[in-house]
């Protein structure tokens, strides 16, 4: 077992980061907006700096170690430095890194996809996860001749205007529970995207098949991610998917599953674990072993409209770097890797933590509860977990303790994100699931004072 020493120092004291980093971010604030590259960079208030990783472990610019449970975000399953995704890109690099050309390299990784993911019948690569999602929704358009999607309030699908509506809705603007308000997430979302979009509430099977009927007549697809992590990491119920897939079949809807961070959850990835029979799939993150990747993927007929081989395609789709042979060999090397055994491992491992945890919470009675499957899970501060997306709206109690939660992480060499949602990778053991749930033991056992506010 992990051991925490007694007379560790204040989390405060402990969780400044070290100065190549403080003098990273200076440099960092001369050329960068905020002083960051990316709005999901934490910082506190400083970001840590990393400057590599091995294993299960990121190294920060100041030699510090933490295990690693962002994984750039759900991508490096196998972690930091996996030698056979380091070995084929040696080996491409040698070869070239991009080409006007088509390569084998990226026949070899659809084929590998194909192969696993029923319904998965054809595939195109793009750069990134958001890439994925916006050719899956013009797909959609293409074949149906329809403009309106359909989306889960609170969820998530990367930097497209019409898949950000209702992401980051609040109970001032969200409107009734019967009738989502499509709300933005920047200033400057044009209304017409607003007109567009339909939310439709999460395990909330009548709204989703009422909501659908309505505007059956110009909805093109309904974007659903199996398992949304930033609307809380919750299952779906079996009567909401069925309502969703029923509704769709009626009236001749396609169904887009974003399994951009949720094809981790097994081999064939989500949908088939939920009963989801998606029409088009948006992939990405760790089907590219650590380098930039989507894919935009489904049944043939829909696919089709990507074709260009008698004439112009219904729907042209290029870039510079869409295929690109380094992301191909990293990609397949690391899906490779990780068959039916490793993700037996991530199961296991998986619900070692997740009942860890919930025998930890049951002992001190603490108000906190878990989600998650698989490889994946999310702490909540409140004792009931959430169904959907409106009952994880956090209050300001709940913010404080998750971000001290965080930061005792932290103190402890554990790299936590802020909404304690958080993933685990194959070179993980049991140990490391021991060290996550003692510490949080242990955070129980020193905040009490602020988890009383939870109340």
């Amino acid at each position: 077992m992990h051991s925490l020493p007694s007379d560790a120092p204040s989390v405060a004291a402990q969780n400044r980061v070290g100065p190549l980093s403080e003098s990273a971010f200076q440099r960092a604030r001369r050329v960068f907006p905020d002083g960051t590259s990316r709005v999901t960079i934490e910082r506190d208030p400083v970001p840590r700096y990393a400057s590599g990783g091995e294993g299960a472990y990121l190294i920060d610019l100041d030699g510090r170690r933490f295990l690693d449970l962002n994984g750039n975000f759900t991508t490096l399953i196998h972690g930091h430095g996996f030698a056979p995704v380091i070995e084929a890109l040696q080996g491409q690099l040698k070869r070239g890194c991009c080409f006007a050309n088509p390569t084998e390299s990226e026949i070899a990784l659809a084929e590998l996809l194909c192969e696993r993911v029923p319904r998965l019948e054809k595939i195109r690569f793009v750069t990134t996860g958001s890439e994925a999602v916006m050719f899956a929704v013009k797909a959609a358009r293409t074949f149906t001749g329809r403009t309106a999607i359909a989306k889960i309030e609170g969820a998530y699908h990367g930097s497209y205007d019409w898949a950000e509506v209702a992401y980051a809705s609040t109970p001032e603007n969200w409107g009734p529970a019967d009738s989502p308000e499509a709300t933005p997430y920047y200033a400057g979302t044009p209304p017409s995207v607003l007109q567009q979009v339909i939310p439709l509430r999460f395990n909330d099977a009548e709204g989703a098949a009422r909501h659908i009927a309505e505007r059956a007549c110009d909805l093109a697809a309904i974007l659903i991610d199996p398992m949304p992590s930033r609307a809380g990491l919750i299952p779906p119920e079996p009567a909401f998917v069925r309502a969703i897939m029923e509704t769709a079949r009626r009236h001749n809807v396609l169904v887009i599953s974003d399994e951009v961070l949720n094809f981790r959850q097994g081999i064939q990835g989500a949908s088939s674990r939920y009963g989801l029979e998606p029409d088009l799939f948006a992939l990405g993150k760790i089907i590219g072993g650590g380098l930039p990747i989507g894919a935009v993927g489904g049944r043939s007929d829909v696919m089709s409209v990507f074709s260009a081989e008698n004439a112009r395609a219904q729907l042209p789709q290029g870039g510079t770097f869409s295929a690109n042979p380094l992301a191909m060999v990293a990609g397949r090397a690391a899906m490779l890797a990780l068959d039916e055994r490793q993700f037996e491992h991530l199961q296991t491992l998986g619900d070692a933590l997740r009942d860890g945890l919930r025998t930890v919470i049951e002992r001190k009675r603490a108000p906190f509860s878990v989600t998650g499957a698989a490889s994946l899970f999310r702490i909540h501060a409140g004792s009931k977990p959430p169904r959907e997306f409106r009952e994880l709206h956090s209050t300001p109690a709940a913010l404080r303790v998750l971000r001290e939660l965080t930061r005792h992480f932290a103190c402890h060499g554990v790299v936590l994100p802020t909404n304690a949602a958080a993933c685990l990778s194959t070179p993980m053991v049991s140990a490391e699931i021991a060290m996550i749930v003692e510490l949080f033991a242990d955070f129980l056992e020193r905040q009490t004072s602020l988890i009383g506010e939870l109340s």
